[in-house]
């Protein structure tokens, strides 16, 4: 079975605008974490799955959307990735109590992310 899209990214420079754009648009609830200064979307329907809005920390960015892919383990995936001809742009790094990432950009220069969620009961012990 293939690795599914798990959450979706939108990169601005002006996250409050855009935040409030997609609120009154599409009734989305857009939750600002000042931590990580990320607002993140909740798309409040079964369908779908929600994303967030960041503005990037350095640059150039190839582009002002991600994707990411849920993945069990980081490691092997950073390895296939550079084996198949793509490179790690941004190296681990974790999201405390929900799990961790890596963006990458394939042969044609996009970007995306792996996900990797931290289990359930990892997740609840961390935020408790």
């Amino acid at each position: 079975m293939g690795q599914p899209v798990v959450h979706w990214e939108l990169w601005s420079e002006n996250t409050e605008a855009l935040s409030e754009f997609y609120s009154k648009v599409f009734d989305w609830n857009v939750t600002f974490i000042p931590e990580m200064n990320y607002h993140l979307v909740d798309t409040e329907s079964d369908d779908g799955i929600g994303g967030g809005f960041m503005t990037p920390q350095k640059g150039p960015w190839p582009g002002d959307m991600a994707l990411y892919i849920d993945v069990d383990d980081l490691a092997p995936y950073r390895e296939r990735i550079e084996a198949a001809g793509g490179k790690v742009v941004v190296p681990e790094m974790e999201v405390p109590g929900v799990g961790s990432f890596m963006l990458f950009e394939d042969p044609d220069g996009r970007v995306l992310g792996c996900w990797k969620q931290l289990p359930k009961q990892a997740a609840s012990e961390e935020t408790e």
